[in-house]
């Protein structure tokens, strides 16, 4: 068998995102599919995806590791968000043939389930909300669709010196929200990197009678050092790793303990087996892992295979306000019953995509900026 084709496709989400779906075929008429997803990035992905054909084209598509290793170092500009998401949906695009070929389910090829079920949280759940009380009923009807875990930003658009007036919202939105589901109820806060490390410790202490389930990039990503100090200072979980790549990229926040969860994003870090690698390092600290993913079906999909077979996977990101699109260009999904996705038996990722219906879904520009939430200006009333 030889790849014998790549192609990309588009698909437009609203303004801030188009999903960047891989396709590679074989001269044995096998196809699989991955994703290649970068917020504002699409069209220089797609133009390194074209790249990344020109060498695989002709090639066993079953050697995965070997190809990895050649489309990573054959690069001179190694890491980076473009190379790193080329990379990522052709390798998921691989395990897909591979499990087709071979009649079984990608997490079969990666060792097994070691769990039955995944848990996922929800995010998107919050789409319109400004206000507290609307933040509060969006929350309730998303847990009566059956999600035990919600995840949301309440600081609207606050930078690194929050002041008085946003601060006092965030909380009192975070406070309504566990008001209205009650104690049971996971509630993650994802904070996009916006505060400094003074205002970011100060508010966790604030927070913290609410029982965050984690504290998602709390500062900014790039020192570890002040991620590491952030953590050591609060009584809530941190989380991080949406903007690193492969493993290389989660040594210093791993090796530092800046987290006590890592959330590396299966379309950005490499890929299937990299994440595998990902959460194999953070195992040895007994971190958990929670995949990033803002993204479409295929990222869905390729996230619980490794979910499943990961025996420090914590929880799955799951965005709902994206249903409509990602099941109109679904032929088969993984199944989600009571907040948990189901891994699937059939081959490969368990997930094919109706082309016809892509063009329903053509690119267009986005306005993505770097507070990657659209929600920015929250009030009272």
């Amino acid at each position: 068998m030889k790849i014998s084709e790549i192609a990309t496709h588009f698909v437009n989400v609203g303004s801030t995102r188009n999903w960047v779906l891989v396709k590679v075929v074989t001269d044995e008429g096998i196809h699989g599919w991955g994703e290649a997803s970068v917020e504002g990035k699409e069209k220089t992905v797609a133009q390194a995806i074209d790249d990344l054909a020109r060498q695989l084209v002709g090639r066993d598509p079953f050697q995965i590791e070997q190809l990895w290793q050649e489309m990573y170092r054959n690069a001179f500009w190694v890491g980076g968000p473009i190379l790193n998401s080329a990379i990522s949906g052709v390798e998921q695009a691989l395990w897909d043939i591979k499990g087709k070929a071979l009649g079984v389910p990608v997490w079969q090829l990666l060792g097994g389930r070691v769990h039955d079920r995944v848990r996922a949280y929800a995010n998107g759940w919050f789409r319109g909300c400004k206000t507290p009380k609307q933040f509060a009923k969006a929350a309730v009807d998303t847990v009566e669709r059956g999600f035990t875990a919600l995840k949301w930003d309440p600081f609207g658009g606050a930078s690194l010196f929050i002041n008085h007036e946003q601060e006092e919202l965030a909380i009192g939105i975070v406070r309504e929200v566990r008001n209205a589901v009650g104690p049971k109820i996971d509630l993650l806060i994802e904070v996009h990197g916006r505060l400094s490390p003074a205002n970011a410790i100060r508010l966790a202490h604030r927070l913290a009678e609410f029982q965050p389930f984690f504290y998602e990039e709390p500062i900014p990503p790039e020192n570890v050092d002040a991620m590491a100090m952030v953590a050591r200072s609060i009584p809530i979980p941190v989380a991080t790793g949406e903007r690193l790549f492969t493993k290389w990229g989660f040594k210093d926040v791993i090796e530092k303990q800046a987290a006590a969860v890592i959330q590396p994003d299966i379309c950005h870090d490499g890929g299937i087996l990299e994440t595998r690698k990902i959460a194999a390092m953070a195992q040895v600290y007994y971190v958990g892992l929670a995949p990033h993913n803002p993204n479409g079906p295929l990222s869905t999909a390729a996230c619980v295979h490794v979910d499943a077979c990961t025996p420090n996977f914590l929880i799955q990101e799951f965005v709902v306000s994206d249903e409509p699109i990602r099941s109109t260009i679904q032929k088969e999904a993984i199944e989600l019953v009571d907040g948990h996705f189901i891994p699937p038996d059939r081959p490969g990722l368990g997930v094919d995509i109706d082309e016809a219906a892509l063009g329903r879904f053509p690119y267009q520009p986005t306005t993505m900026t770097g507070m990657m939430t659209p929600e920015r200006d929250f009030h009272w009333d």
